[in-house]
């Protein structure tokens, strides 16, 4: 009959004591750097990597499309400005106690978001270029918008304080949006100084909003 051996238990006292070897591989091993080096695979990365080169199969930053396009944009910006139209619109004729026209504010709401889409479309700097609209240099752009903020402003302090009613109803509501979205297109100090443009004509020509 086999004589059965039987397994010595091994408790943690017979486990020695050490800290791991922290020195690293002996300088005869190789290690997966040295392997990649001697392929040439770290040559072909590094080449990749330099500037103004992409390597294969990436797109650059400037050819992604982006979430929204041109169109979509001028879209949602229309809208919101026509609903700034149709805000005004109404606040206009409360203030004159008008009797509302609910069928003529929605109207010419719908109008105002047609006329501000195309400009939107054509104005508006976006990433992709418009179809059938130039690209318009930043300063170019820059001006026209402060020309165009200093002008409907003023304008329209000027008839809220000269003209009678009926013309402020009509022409309140749309200089109020080329207004506002004039600031909006401008920077930071292109939009102070145009503010402080209108300022500046409502102080001098004795003019107030009240």
């Amino acid at each position: 009959m086999a004589r059965q051996r039987r397994q010595k238990d091994v408790s943690s006292s017979d486990i020695p004591l050490a800290h791991p070897d922290k020195s690293g591989p002996g300088p005869s091993r190789q290690t997966l750097l040295d392997l990649a080096a001697q392929r040439g695979l770290l040559d072909i990365e590094t080449e990749n990597r330099k500037p103004g080169k992409l390597p294969a199969g990436s797109v650059p930053l400037r050819d992604e499309q982006p979430i929204i396009g041109r169109f979509g944009e001028a879209v949602l910006w229309s809208s919101s400005l026509a609903m700034l139209h149709f805000t005004l619109d109404v606040l206009t004729q409360h203030q004159y106690a008008e009797v509302l026209s609910w069928p003529r504010v929605i109207t010419q709401s719908l109008q105002a978001f047609g006329v501000i889409l195309v400009f939107f479309y054509a104005l508006h700097p976006h990433s992709v270029p418009a179809a059938y609209f130039p690209r318009i240099p930043s300063l170019l752009h820059q001006i026209l918008f402060f020309a165009s903020s200093v002008g409907s402003g003023c304008y329209l302090i000027h008839i809220t304080n000269e003209y009678s009613y009926y013309a402020v109803l009509k022409q309140a509501p749309p200089l109020g949006v080329i207004w506002i979205w004039s600031v909006i297109e401008l920077d930071l100090l292109w939009a102070v100084g145009s503010l402080l443009g209108c300022l500046a004509y409502l102080w001098l020509g004795g003019y107030s909003f009240m």
